[in-house]
């Protein structure tokens, strides 16, 4: 039985913590750590972790816990690689929500941390733990939509204008960025899991509804790859209804998350048909059917990955480098909005990007933070946005 210690118990530990409990004899949660111990005496006594011991900080935890097996990092993001790496040092695997770090210098130390331990680190990048993503890369690979043409990617949230009052959210220092870098993650690390690394990025980014922040809450980015193909991608949380969705297009079709299918087919003049390809729409829709759904989805999915990889000595599907090439365009995102250029990437290690405080030093403060609330009611698990195989809030 592996023996997990959770660092962090805010709203996004409760996803964790329902993950390992689902997973039965595989594991055990054993402790919990928060800088404020009645959040994690609150957690223990909500799951019934009557095993789990209370500490304030990872580095006690780590000190009086040799037994731990995993250790699983639930803070706010200006400390993750501190956390991961102590705990990597300490011969503990690691399981680190997103983002992985805040820069791809602190990325680096992460995976350098990993290799020189032999231990296993993940990043937390759930919506591959989707049937809809999972089914959907499965008709991508397939090639039958053949050549990737575009992509649209709408990352679309909703946060009232109080969600930034939480003491670390909304500065560029504790949160590391706004929508961005926090909300549209999830859905940049799905399309360069799907299509690919981009070559170049462009963006720009604002503020147009929460006055309490210091960083965006809205940004619109184009990546182009090698091959020419072009995505837009939308980072929000201002839209209503959060009406979230993938759409690529092939030369042959259109597929996308919520799924959906078209394959046009040519006039002799060029304009497209009023009856399409249903051969090939059928050819796909079968493809995306018969895929098997997942057991498991979202972070329990991703938990259950983390744990096989422990128990059978296999790379977990999201390592430190996939962890970081999701940082890596959201870096070039950012980078671009405020120099206002077209950056290329990968990004350099002597570039003021990559370095941690580069960004924090140049990113520019649409307002300043107004409010500071240490910590906010609970309601349980964050959501997580639109489960596309229903259409219904996850």
């Amino acid at each position: 039985m592996l023996r997990v210690a959770i660092v962090g118990t805010g709203n996004i530990s409760h996803n964790h913590i329902q993950g390992y409990l689902e997973m039965g004899a595989r594991c055990q949660i054993v402790a919990l750590v928060d800088i404020y111990p009645e959040k994690a005496i609150e957690k223990k006594e909500r799951y019934a972790l009557h095993d789990a011991r209370v500490y304030s900080s990872h580095q006690q935890m780590l000190d009086n816990e040799p037994d731990v097996d995993i250790v699983d990092v639930c803070t706010p993001p200006y400390v993750h690689a501190e956390i991961s790496i102590d705990a990597l040092h300490a011969g503990k695997h690691v399981l680190c929500e997103k983002p992985m770090a805040a820069s791809l210098e602190e990325c680096d130390a992460m995976i350098a941390a990993q290799q020189a331990s032999g231990k296993t680190l993940s990043v937390i990048a759930q919506n591959r733990f989707t049937d809809a993503f999972w089914r959907l890369k499965a008709a991508v690979d397939s090639g039958l939509a053949g050549k990737i043409c575009h992509a649209q990617v709408d990352s679309f949230w909703w946060r009232g204008h109080c969600y930034y009052d939480l003491w670390w959210r909304g500065t560029w220092e504790k949160e590391g960025g706004g929508c961005t870098l926090n909300h549209a993650v999830h859905h940049i690390d799905a399309i360069q899991w799907m299509l690919g690394f981009p070559s170049e990025v462009v963006a720009m980014m604002s503020n147009v509804a929460h006055d309490n922040a210091e960083v965006e809450d809205l940004s619109a980015a184009i990546f182009k790859y090698p091959s020419g193909a072009l995505t837009q991608l939308t980072a929000s949380v201002v839209h209503h209804g959060e009406d979230q969705k993938m759409v690529i297009q092939g030369e042959k079709a259109r597929i996308s998350a919520p799924w959906d299918v078209f394959a046009s087919q040519s006039a002799d003049n060029g304009f497209p048909q009023d009856t399409h390809n249903a051969a090939l729409e059928d050819q796909l829709s079968t493809l995306f059917r018969v895929t098997p759904r997942l057991r498991w989805t979202l972070h329990t999915g991703q938990i259950d990955n983390f744990l096989t990889a422990l128990e059978q000595q296999t790379p977990p599907l999201v390592d430190g480098v996939q962890g970081k090439r999701s940082l890596e365009i959201i870096t070039a995102i950012y980078k671009s909005a405020i120099t206002r250029t077209v950056v290329t990437l990968p990004i350099a290690s002597d570039d003021v990007f990559y370095r941690t405080g580069g960004l924090t030093a140049r990113a520019p403060h649409f307002y300043e933070k107004s409010a500071s609330v240490a910590n906010f009611s609970e309601v349980g698990a964050i959501p997580l946005g639109k489960n596309f195989d229903t259409g219904a809030a996850s």
